[in-house]
């Protein structure tokens, strides 16, 4: 399984959702991890309703710093768009794919970004399943 680390600044809404949708799709495939670089302590009420509108439990997950995660080469490592870098964290590919911070958005605009996250999550799977065929 390829390690994948999700990143965001608070590691409260984003990569937590990302890492959650990781564990539901990737099953065999990913071995998914999330933090911040600044975390806040907590998951986002708002991203734990969203998750669970769709039947996913986010209250196990933990906000985490970067310093809590595996000090590990990871396959890939995913930033949400919020231009963290994390230069420390071995990596073998990185992409950033520019996912506004819902934090302070609405229900229907944190559900738009649960989705984008999702269809993410899903393509990079399907890119990972891909490019391991190809080995």
């Amino acid at each position: 399984m390829k390690k994948v680390l999700f990143v965001c600044i608070e590691n409260s809404c984003r990569s937590q959702m990302a890492e959650a949708f990781a564990k539901i799709y990737g099953t065999g495939v990913i071995d998914s991890y999330s933090s911040g670089s600044r975390p806040s302590g907590f998951v986002n009420e708002k991203a734990i309703s969203a998750m669970h509108d769709i039947g996913y439990d986010l209250m196990a997950h933990e906000s985490k710093s970067l310093d809590d995660i595996p000090q590990v080469e990871f396959e890939y490592v995913i930033t949400m768009g919020c231009g963290d870098e994390c230069p420390f964290v071995r990596a073998k590919n990185r992409q950033d794919w520019l996912i506004p911070d819902p934090k302070h958005m609405d229900e229907v605009g944190f559900g738009e970004v649960r989705n984008t996250i999702k269809d993410n999550v899903i393509r990079l799977i399907e890119e990972i399943k891909t490019l391991s065929r190809q080995v």
